[in-house]
């Protein structure tokens, strides 16, 4: 399976969100009520992110496997009030259930890991759900730790879920991480 890593173009928006979207309703079944889940509409992030295209903010860059887009990674300067300077975040990373543990998750990492090499950041840092033991498995297999200390808080469709920021430096390599 060859996969093409490639920016993304308005004409992509559309499966984007669906990814988001049906990517959301697999990862958190159990984690984010079901009627949250149930709730989430493609055209709303197919607008979000139509917008982020347009002014490439953040960057977001593809995956293609025989032409279909099978997932995505989004990034930039890290969003966080307390980061220091010269730190990326991966804003988020989502490949599509069909094509889960298949590489393509641990490809949109390096890539953007490069991205943010080549842009002068030295460290990245993300954010991920503590309840999804999954994601951070594959974070954690790519080199990234936990930043101690740095859970934070916040409702969800009702419910309070915990998300704890993982670090690492843009230098350390990719491992065998499967999504």
């Amino acid at each position: 399976m060859a996969v093409l890593i490639e920016p993304a173009t308005l004409a992509d928006a559309r499966r984007v969100a669906e990814i988001h979207v049906r990517t959301w309703q697999a990862a958190y079944v159990g984690i984010v009520p079901d009627e949250y889940l149930a709730s989430l509409s493609v055209e709303k992030r197919e607008a979000m992110w139509r917008e982020a295209i347009d002014k490439q903010l953040p960057e977001l860059l593809l995956a293609r496997v025989d032409g279909d887009v099978a997932g995505w990674v989004s990034f930039d300067a890290s969003r966080d009030k307390d980061a220091a300077p010269g730190t990326g975040e991966i804003w988020a990373l989502y490949v599509d259930p069909a094509h889960w543990a298949g590489g393509i998750g641990r490809a949109l990492l390096q890539r953007a890991r490069e991205r943010l090499d080549e842009r002068g950041f030295a460290s990245i840092s993300l954010w991920v759900l503590a309840a999804n033991t999954r994601a951070i498995r594959f974070y954690e297999a790519a080199g990234f730790a936990l930043d101690a200390g740095s859970a934070q808080v916040f409702e969800l469709g009702g419910r309070q879920v915990q998300e704890l920021r993982y670090a690492q430096r843009v230098t350390e390599p990719v491992t065998a991480a499967t999504p």
